[in-house]
């Protein structure tokens, strides 16, 4: 009976697939918004890269709730983390190979990451991405020695600075521009160059530095629970 149900439900779910398909079309053009975006943007905004400019500028309220999603999904995992039992690890056995790799890859790691979100008005990449790099360095440092210790004290100066400024650049918009996250506050600039878009590659540096901190004090909380409970 059981098996019948099964077979009924997968043939079902067949049947609607095949119907979605059929009347599926592939929209050849823009809609009214996206051609707005498309088409006014690097005037506007002064950003080579539409997409940056539209996370950070035009719907920066909601890049502001992301960063505080995940803020407040570090805290969290941080204080349950934070509950078990303490017993200190007094071994590594981490494989040579893990070691080596790791000196060789961090600072490279880093770079890279710092060169994403400093960049993200001008090619494919932006803070999220360049923090997340960040992020998988930390990650890989501590894979490669799991009994160092982070000075998460530091981490979260670093986060609560990112934050606040990035909050502190949004009111600017406010106040001296056209809205929220209005990055018209500095000069455009010229089309393509580093120093372009106005304030994006600041508010994007502000948001890097911020998803760094907060996945590597994730990953940190985890190593340290795990360095609190394995008997070595």
């Amino acid at each position: 009976m059981k098996n019948s149900i099964a077979i009924l439900l997968v043939l079902a779910f067949g049947f609607f697939l095949v119907h979605i398909l059929q009347l599926y079309h592939t929209q050849e053009t823009l809609n009214k918004t996206a051609t707005y975006y498309n088409t006014n943007t690097p005037a506007e905004v002064g950003a080579a890269n539409v997409v940056t400019a539209i996370v950070v500028t035009y719907r920066g309220l909601d890049t502001l709730g992301e960063v505080t999603v995940l803020f407040l999904t570090a805290m969290i995992l941080g204080y349950i983390l934070r509950q078990g039992g303490k017993e200190k690890v007094t071994k590594n056995n981490t494989s040579e190979i893990l070691i080596t790799a790791a000196n060789v890859l961090i600072p490279g790691s880093i770079v890279l990451g710092v060169y994403v979100f400093i960049n993200g008005h001008l090619t494919p990449g932006g803070g999220f991405q360049g923090g997340a790099i960040i992020g998988t360095a930390i990650t890989l440092m501590i894979l490669a020695n799991p009994m160092r210790t982070i000075r998460e004290g530091l981490l979260h100066m670093v986060e609560s600075i990112s934050g606040f400024f990035y909050v502190l650049i949004g009111l600017a918009g406010l106040l001296f521009a056209g809205g929220f996250l209005d990055n018209r506050i500095l000069p455009l600039g010229t089309l393509g160059d580093l120093f372009s878009a106005g304030a994006i590659p600041l508010i994007y540096s502000l948001i890097g530095l911020k998803v760094g901190t907060e996945i590597s004090s994730i990953i940190a909380n985890i190593n340290e629970t795990g360095n609190n409970t394995v008997k070595l």
